[in-house]
């Protein structure tokens, strides 16, 4: 078996819903975000890239036709290089890692970008088609930027619940206090507005041409507990899941380029050693990432006490809090060292690159050490990797 490596990875500033990267198409934004990170390689021919892997949770819209595809033609590859597109909603950037690892470690590959995006603000209004010519009716129109659309009856009630229902259920099940919440998501911010400030990101970032957009849009430097706790509950209305302490909704790309060991000439910056997957009750979803990483420390022969640090996305703050509860070996404070997604964001296709590249580029920068990655997804599953240097 030949070892699976990550060479390089990339993303763009991640745009809050409807602001700055409002008016860029999703093809484009992964097209350009792919030509950024090749730009970074110039030794690399892009006609040795075997394939081009990327989630995007929607493709609904303007990235509906394979995505992936359609970004190699845009950034202006060879036409001989292949692209497809993954879909496992918020894991799918996750989801085309582990495929591109999986090819390279059986020798069907050797060079292969993945990585996601997704414009939630560009995400169409859609509907079904009648079930009789020119009926006489009505016709309603359904977002597409997030959550449930065309829910099966047949599905039990309890396991269709929205995310955020499903955050709630998660506070209540684990004692997860409002307090608790708003605490963790103002630790993200201060985090991310740190890592910002002392150039953390500074090599993973790359812009998008056109666009003003220097940073993270969504992180609030300045906002506080009592900010926080001014917030009205947005799913129940006795509950603690707040705007405040959930994942923004966002626009962005994310490119990681995987390889064999010698295919590049660059030094990689980690070695991919496990991968976990794991799936139960979609209403419990946000604690699916508990077992998968589980499994993936498993398979790369490790335990908890070998880890170094974690990054996991968070998609709400009781569902991160839920998911540290049942990894009671880790030490709390290794858990998102430069924040997470509620103050980063989550563009749901390319939060998977974002956090595997944030951890190859940490283990980069501290000359060795073993990270975990681990991503939840709507309707009850998770995924998870290990990375080493």
């Amino acid at each position: 078996m030949t070892a699976a490596y990550v060479y390089d990875a990339v993303r763009t500033p991640f745009g809050r819903f409807g602001k700055s990267l409002a008016g860029v198409r999703p093809d484009d934004l992964a097209g350009s975000t792919l030509k950024a990170l090749l730009e970074r390689h110039p030794d690399l021919d892009p006609a040795r890239i075997d394939d081009v892997i990327l989630g995007d949770a929607n493709q609904a819209g303007e990235d509906n036709r394979d995505v992936g595809r359609f970004a190699v033609l845009l950034a202006g590859l060879p036409v001989s290089v292949p692209g497809s597109t993954t879909n496992r909603l918020c894991g799918s950037g996750v989801d085309a890692a582990i495929q591109a690892s999986r090819a390279i470690e059986t020798g069907d590959a050797s060079i292969i970008v993945a990585g996601g995006v997704e414009s939630m603000t560009r995400a169409p209004y859609v509907m079904l088609k009648p079930d009789a010519a020119f009926p006489p009716r009505n016709s309603e129109l359904v977002s597409t930027h997030i959550g449930w659309r065309f829910t099966n009856p047949k599905l039990p009630a309890e396991q269709t619940i929205s995310n955020g229902q499903s955050a709630e259920l998660l506070a209540q099940q684990y004692s997860i206090s409002r307090e608790e919440q708003d605490a963790f998501a103002l630790r993200s911010h201060q985090l991310a507005a740190a890592a910002w400030s002392g150039g953390v990101f500074a090599n993973e970032i790359v812009p998008v041409p056109g666009v003003d957009l220097a940073i993270d849009e969504g992180i609030r430097a300045d906002t506080t507990l009592e900010a926080l706790g001014a917030l009205k509950p947005a799913f129940a209305a006795d509950g603690s899941v707040t705007a405040g302490n959930s994942s923004p909704i966002n626009d962005g790309s994310s490119m990681v380029l995987i390889a064999a060991e010698g295919a590049l000439s660059s030094e990689p910056l980690a070695r991919i050693t496990g991968r976990g997957v794991y799936a139960n009750e979609p209403q419990y979803f946000g604690i699916a990432p508990v077992e998968a990483a589980n499994r993936a420390l498993a398979r790369a022969g490790r335990t908890w006490a070998d880890v170094d640090f974690v990054e996991l996305n968070e998609a709400f703050a009781s569902q991160s809090l839920a998911c540290a509860q049942l990894w009671p070996e880790l030490d709390p404070a290794k858990l998102n060292e430069n924040g997470g997604a509620l103050a980063i964001g989550h563009p749901l296709g390319a939060s998977g690159g974002r956090i595997i590249g944030r951890a190859a580029h940490e283990l980069a920068r501290r000359g060795s050490g073993v990270a975990v990655i681990a991503i939840c997804i709507g309707v009850g599953q998770g995924l998870a990797m290990v990375l080493e240097r």
